[in-house]
């Protein structure tokens, strides 16, 4: 099931890390590749697609792997990612919080805000992550509450963890048990184990201790969101934040609400985005400043989140209404 993405055979020694660094910076979570021996630099990249997981295997002479603030402003696919350290040692660092791994540890991070990922040691010997990048749609709600994971080393030998591990590498190394056909149903055991295995660590959290409090924090996050809606940092971190919470408590607080709490400032963007797009007063204005003024930062996240609340893109949405004036 695995395909060859990069070779290091491929290429001469003098051009490994430029493209590899190419590869990269086209593909939808773009990051870029850092090492400080151009000259001696190896890799090799495997990859296999199931349905909307996909799984890629790096092994890499010892650099770093890195997504910055400017990329992520550029475009954000709201993937959650998972990386396990299949040999030698990794070094992720997000979130303010630094995770060594080592063989069969593994680590969440996601695409909506920068990291780094160290391969080895300077000097030493490399490493090989095996990671898998999931759809922060396809975990439901459990993917809005992945921030307290985000560059905590969790174990890999046993539970959840261990499971995922196991399907990992078994998707990695000899892959002849699974057919074609198999791929919907391996990316659906994929995204059930990491619903799991979140829904695991938080249950480990310890509870808030009084709700006495819940409805009117729960009146001031939302008049706190409503604030600051078109701010495109706006984000459950610094949410909890401005309240003094955690952000896991901040998500079991407004899990009362039947929804998430990004779903639902998603939601609010939306509604105010499809009603600029009907005012006649701003026909002027084009949809990315529409999108901008309120807070989506990329136009493609825009846009494919308006198709799947209103069924059309926001261009033929606009047209639509203009009909109307």
């Amino acid at each position: 099931m695995l395909r060859t993405l990069f070779e290091r055979d491929d290429l001469p020694p003098h051009d490994r890390l430029a493209a590899l660094n190419d590869l990269f910076l086209t593909s939808e979570h773009t990051m870029g590749v850092l090492s400080s021996d151009a000259e001696g630099f190896t890799a090799s990249v495997r990859g296999v697609d199931l349905a909307a997981v996909n799984v890629v295997e790096l092994t890499m002479s010892p650099g770093r792997v890195v997504r910055s603030e400017k990329m992520v402003r550029q475009a954000d696919p709201e993937l959650v990612c998972v990386a396990l350290a299949a040999s030698g040692t990794v070094l992720m660092s997000q979130a303010g919080r630094a995770a060594l791994l080592g063989p069969d540890d593994i680590a969440f991070y996601d695409s909506s805000r920068p990291f780094e990922i160290r391969f080895g040691t300077p000097g030493g010997e490399g490493a090989t992550l095996i990671r898998a990048h999931v759809p922060r749609a396809l975990l439901g709600g459990s993917g809005d509450f992945v921030e307290p994971l985000l560059a905590r080393p969790l174990p890999g030998r046993d539970g959840f963890a261990g499971l995922f591990v196991h399907l990992m590498n078994g998707l990695t190394g000899d892959a002849r048990a699974y057919r074609p056909g198999d791929r919907h149903r391996l990316a659906e055991v994929a995204a059930d184990l990491l619903t799991a295995l979140v829904a695991h660590h938080l249950d480990a959290e310890p509870e808030p201790g009084d709700d006495s409090r819940r409805p009117a924090l729960l009146l001031s996050v939302e008049a706190f969101v409503r604030r600051h809606l078109n701010d495109p940092d706006l984000s459950p971190r610094t949410i909890a934040s401005a309240h003094h919470l955690s952000v896991g408590h901040l998500h079991r607080l407004f899990s009362a609400r039947g929804t998430t709490l990004t779903a639902w400032i998603r939601g609010l963007r939306l509604k105010h985005a499809g009603r600029d797009l009907r005012n006649p007063e701003l026909r002027e204005a084009t949809v990315h400043q529409i999108a901008a003024r309120w807070g989506f930062r990329d136009h493609s996240t825009f846009t494919r989140s308006f198709r799947a609340a209103y069924g059309m893109s926001p261009r033929d949405y606009r047209h639509a209404s203009s009909s109307q004036w």
